[in-house]
């Protein structure tokens, strides 16, 4: 590992080791992120363009940050350019970034050196990174999204498409995506391919500049005295994890535990600058042989993702970026129900690990999320600070540590139990939170669209009059409060000012208006996936399919989203991710008392990097004729919210308030996406099938007849949700809403298609009038 350390290391790197990654972006108000090997001032500029993005005009905003040092060599900053005139829809700007260190870097010098001399992040000749303001036109709205890209998932990594959408329209302000909602899982720690645990826990010390004490079973160890493969007995045991449970023991052998392992790992997925040139081969490096095999299987899939890297780190800089995590971007299971809770956060070294893992992503994407949070002054700047000091100490200042995990919200620990502490609320337990710790959820507005950005794992009811392992409420009665109820009821504001949309408030206009709520589990699940879990959860085996993590075995907090959301708007669009394939789901609402009805579309796109042989399966004809969806139909009430799938044994006691019904969408035949035909310089040499040679041979399985599934997308694929007026003639006063999924072909060779779910809804039910209540 010695060349992924030491001076000659760093001082082969560039000075910017990940990023410009463009993060919130409003008419007042541009945040940009980066991690550099060395302190500086960040200077942000935005600019004006010319001649539709190919000429540099005048500064309109300007901005500058100091970077937060997370390690000696390793210095993460957000800054926001809020000083000048607001931008304006329909427009193409530019930014640029000035580095000011012992001596300044430009953007160019940051990106450049002789390891890679032609990096970049632009589409244009003038080498900057570009972006548009999402349209004052609902019809001219693009939004792109994704969750699940774990570096050695199966197949081709989609996210590199989003930067081919965007190259084929970054002159066209109307056509390039508006924004990219990741809805989680854009990082794994559990499920962690052992070269890359080999190659991040190196880079991690290396970037931190020291090697973190874990504490392991009574005993201090370093990362580096944890080897890649053989973590999974400390992570089951010394840290509870349950990623690992049933039969799964190879998914947690290069758990990652350490904050510098986190980090990495961030530096890792967004930028091709920190790979080794080579990833040794796995007869290099261990001796067991069915473990050189894994190794080798993973390394190839790696060696893909880094493939392409240099096309993500592009499109991430030129599309304003939002993001909510899941639970791989901690662990498998994270806060899944009571039990995990205290299992895992009754464990000094598995509540040390989620303690790690929520600072990286408070620093790697909550900061670029909710930048006012990190402003002097706030919780999130506290956090800042306080881990400098951490840092600093060599993680030695026990009391920077306890800080930490208050500004992350993490609950304390009762001294007698070594249990975490739970507050009883109405009939469920939720885990203890300062009143100040850092808020996961947010608001992003438009002057055509809305956006609710839930936090589903941290702020869950437990069941006080069930099992540990009961089906959780995702939100609790506070966070329904906190996150939904404020938010629908709030007093219309101005849409680019941050702190009015952070405390709920929402923006107003004559324009029809979309909105949407990103949930990163599903709402509306398959109905086998229904039986497979009520099954499971009967047997206990809730940790080998995350039972309890979609709304669906918990009717009673389903009735309560469901409603809260369709009697104050008539149309809700939920994009959500997680369950690795894709699909478009219709709900249509109806009260009965008031007539009022509503329209709920749940668009899910998922996995962009971690197809799965039961995914495929799904994508093919075989769903539609073994087990096809059908049409199902609900009955609730609203004073207690609760529901039931009709029909049932008997009648209702009581006539039902409300009623529902779910229909899945079907998929339309897949067509070439419009990329340059040859994309040799997208994928690597052809690609070996994880699954085995003998479905090469099956040629029904490759087939473009058989993969033309009706139901979902079953294979890596990132979706692109536009929304489009329909001319008059062919159909008055409608919004077409469609979901376009971005995927490669198994019949074409090196070609790309996009196949697509759509439906129509008439124009009224996205007019401005907001005011419809219960």
């Amino acid at each position: 590992m010695e060349y992924l350390s030491g001076d000659d290391f760093l001082g082969g790197l560039p000075a910017l080791l990940a990023g410009p990654c463009l993060r919130r972006t409003e008419p007042r108000a541009v945040t940009v992120w980066v991690a550099l090997k060395f302190p500086c001032v960040v200077k942000l500029r935005i600019l004006e363009t010319e001649q539709q993005g190919q000429q540099l005009g005048q500064p309109v905003l300007s901005g500058q940050q100091h970077t937060v040092a997370v390690g000696r060599h390793l210095h993460v900053a957000a800054v926001t350019a809020k000083q000048g005139q607001p931008l304006a829809c329909d427009r193409i700007y530019a930014y640029d970034l000035e580095f000011a260190a012992e001596r300044p870097y430009s953007l160019l010098e940051a990106l450049r050196n002789e390891r890679v001399p032609t990096a970049t992040v632009s589409y244009f000749a003038h080498e900057l990174p570009t972006f548009t303001l999402p349209p004052q036109c609902l019809g001219d709205l693009k939004i792109a999204h994704g969750s699940c890209r774990k570096p050695h998932g199966p197949g081709f990594d989609t996210l590199p498409l989003l930067d081919c959408l965007i190259e084929a329209n970054a002159a066209s302000p109307k056509e390039r995506p508006h924004q990219l909602f990741l809805t989680g899982d854009q990082v794994y720690g559990d499920d962690v391919a052992d070269p890359l645990q080999w190659i991040a826990t190196a880079l991690g010390d290396t970037l931190l500049g020291w090697e973190e004490a874990l504490p392991v079973s009574g005993e201090m160890m370093t990362p580096k005295q944890l080897t890649a493969g053989k973590r999974e007995s400390i992570a089951t045991h010394a840290a509870g994890f349950t990623a690992g449970l049933d039969g799964k023991g190879e998914r947690v052998t290069s758990h990652f535990l350490s904050l510098g392992e986190y980090f990495a790992l961030y530096v890792l997925a967004r930028s091709p600058v920190c790979w080794p040139v080579q990833i040794p081969a796995g007869q290099e490096m261990i001796k067991e042989h069915r473990a050189i095999r894994r190794w080798n299987r993973d390394r190839h899939h790696i060696q893909q993702f880094i493939h392409t890297l240099w096309k993500v780190r592009r499109a991430l800089a030129n599309v304003p970026t939002y993001t909510i995590f899941d639970d791989h971007d901690v662990s498998d299971d994270w806060n899944l129900n009571q039990a995990w809770c205290l299992r895992v956060l009754g464990r000094t070294l598995g509540r040390r690990a989620v303690q790690n893992a929520l600072t990286a992503y408070a620093l790697c994407q909550g900061w670029g999320n909710t930048p006012w949070q990190f402003e002097p002054g706030q919780t999130g700047h506290r956090l800042l600070k306080t881990l400098e000091r951490w840092s600093a100490s060599q993680g030695q200042d026990s009391l920077a540590a306890d800080a930490i995990a208050l500004y992350l919200g993490l609950p304390p620990i009762n001294q007698s139990t070594e249990l975490p502490e739970f507050t009883q609320e109405e009939d469920v337990w939720i885990l203890q939170r300062s009143p100040g710790a850092l808020t996961w959820h947010y608001t992003v507005a438009g002057p055509c669209h809305e956006v609710l950005v839930l936090d589903t794992r941290t702020w869950r009811g437990y069941p006080v009059h069930a099992k540990p392992t009961a089906p959780p409420t995702l939100l609790s009665p506070s966070a329904f409060k906190e996150q939904i109820d404020k938010w629908l009821e709030a007093d219309d504001e101005p849409y680019d000012d941050p702190a009015k949309l952070a405390s709920g408030q929402k923006p107003s206009d004559a324009q029809p208006k979309a909105t949407l709520v990103i949930a990163s589990t599903n709402v509306i699940s398959m109905k086998v996936l229904d039986w497979i879990q009520t099954w499971q959860l009967r047997n206990g085996k809730v940790f080998s399919a995350d039972v309890g993590d979609s709304w669906n075995l918990n009717y009673r907090a389903l009735a309560t989203l469901i409603t809260k959301l369709c009697e104050h708007r008539q149309a809700v669009v939920i994009l959500s991710g997680d369950i690795h394939y894709s699909s478009a789901v219709h709900l249509s609402y109806r009260n009965h008392g008031s007539g009022h009805r509503a329209n709920l579309l749940q668009l899910t796109s998922s996995a962009m990097k971690n197809q799965e042989l039961l995914t495929q399966l799904l994508h093919t004809r075989l769903k539609q004729w073994l087990l096809p969806e059908p049409t199902r139909k609900w009955v609730g009430w609203l004073s207690p919210p609760r529901m039931e799938e009709t029909p049932t044994a008997g009648r209702p006691t009581l006539e039902p308030q409300w009623s529902c019904q779910t229909r899945w969408l079907k998929r339309q035949r897949a067509q070439l996406a419009g990329f340059k035909p040859d994309l040799f310089w997208l994928t690597p040499p052809k690609e070996k099938n994880p699954y085995g040679r003998w479905l090469d041979y099956l040629k029904p399985w490759k087939s473009r007849w058989f993969q033309e599934g009706e139901e979902v997308v079953g294979v890596n694929n990132i979706a692109l949700v536009h929304f489009q007026t329909v001319p008059p003639q062919q159909s008055p006063q409608t919004i077409a809403l469609t979901q376009s999924h971005y995927w490669f072909s198994s019949w074409l060779s090196n070609q790309v298609v996009c196949s697509q779910f759509q439906t129509q809804l008439p124009l009224s039910v996205f007019e401005s009038d907001r005011s419809t209540q219960a």
